[in-house]
């Protein structure tokens, strides 16, 4: 299945750290920790650069293991999605992913 977005609302930041595409942000531009809070870069950067990090609608997010579609989300320590088992919910799968590094649709739970 090929994976999409569609940003209702996104917002720019400064990277504090550097941020890998797809993967988990804070809007302070520094990077999530296991469980905690966080966005999805819609692109990646260095620190210091400005990139949009998608607050509501579909995005594209990479799993860090296998995931049903359906299934609520939390980010992993490397800010990749994985199922949610006690973190803070920040997203839903509307694709499934195979397993790790898998590109994934994933609906965007404001927090």
């Amino acid at each position: 299945m090929a994976v999409g977005e569609i940003t209702l609302l996104q917002e720019t930041i400064t990277l504090t750290a550097a941020a890998t595409q797809y993967r988990g942000i804070l809007l302070t531009g520094a990077a999530v920790s296991a469980a905690g809070a966080g966005y999805p870069a819609a692109t990646g950067g260095a620190i210091g650069d400005s990139i949009p990090v998608v607050l509501l609608g579909v995005a594209i997010g990479e799993a860090g293991a296998a995931v049903t579609a359906g299934a609520l989300l939390e980010f992993d320590s490397s800010g990749r999605y994985i199922t949610r088992s006690a973190g803070t919910i920040v997203g839903r799968a509307l694709s499934g992913a195979s397993g790790a590094g898998v590109q994934m649709e994933v609906f965007v739970i404001p927090h």
